[in-house]
């Protein structure tokens, strides 16, 4: 099995059996599975990470209504489509963090958006896969406060990689 079709078995039987899961108990009983667009090699990528002078506390506005902070640290820029693109980079205690929300929000996936979490592999150079986007917790049930993308972080191009709409039957 594939890295990524590994990785979305893994988190299957994860969302479907764990503790941590976010959905219910009554969800969980006809889980079948995530969907996900197929993989897409195009949207699998080595990014510099053009830092800014100075890291920015800033405030994110949740599904709720609350707030979380984050440290704004930067931004990536790719091209998609032929369509330039660039979305801002936020780090927490976690890594790296970046909430973003494309042309497929909210037909075809989340309407909140989805998140990314790159990985450094050189200094200031992120690996970047949409493969991996994923919604956040209050895509499955309304119990949840996720942070929403800022506007500087909605993009004009169809990001077809990734997890899809939450449908559980």
């Amino acid at each position: 099995m594939n890295p990524i079709k590994q990785f979305r078995f893994d988190k299957d039987i994860s969302f479907r059996e764990g503790n941590q899961s976010p959905l219910t108990s009554d969800q969980k009983r006809s889980f079948t599975g995530l969907n996900y667009f197929p993989e897409n090699e195009a949207l699998r990528m080595e990014v510099f990470l053009d830092r800014y002078a100075k890291s920015e506390t800033v405030e994110m506005t949740t599904s709720t209504g609350a707030t979380r902070e984050y440290s704004l640290v930067g931004e990536i820029v790719f091209t998609y489509q032929e369509v330039n693109c660039s979305l801002e980079v936020f780090e927490d205690d976690y890594g790296f963090f970046i909430p973003f929300k494309d042309l497929t929000a909210p037909d075809e996936t989340y309407g909140g958006g989805r998140y990314l979490e790159p990985q450094e592999i050189r200094s200031d150079i992120l690996y970047v896969d949409f493969n991996l986007a994923y919604n956040p917790y209050c895509a499955y049930n309304d119990i949840w406060s996720c942070p929403l993308p800022p506007k500087n972080n909605f993009l004009s191009v169809a990001i077809d990689a990734g997890e899809k709409n939450f449908i559980n039957d």
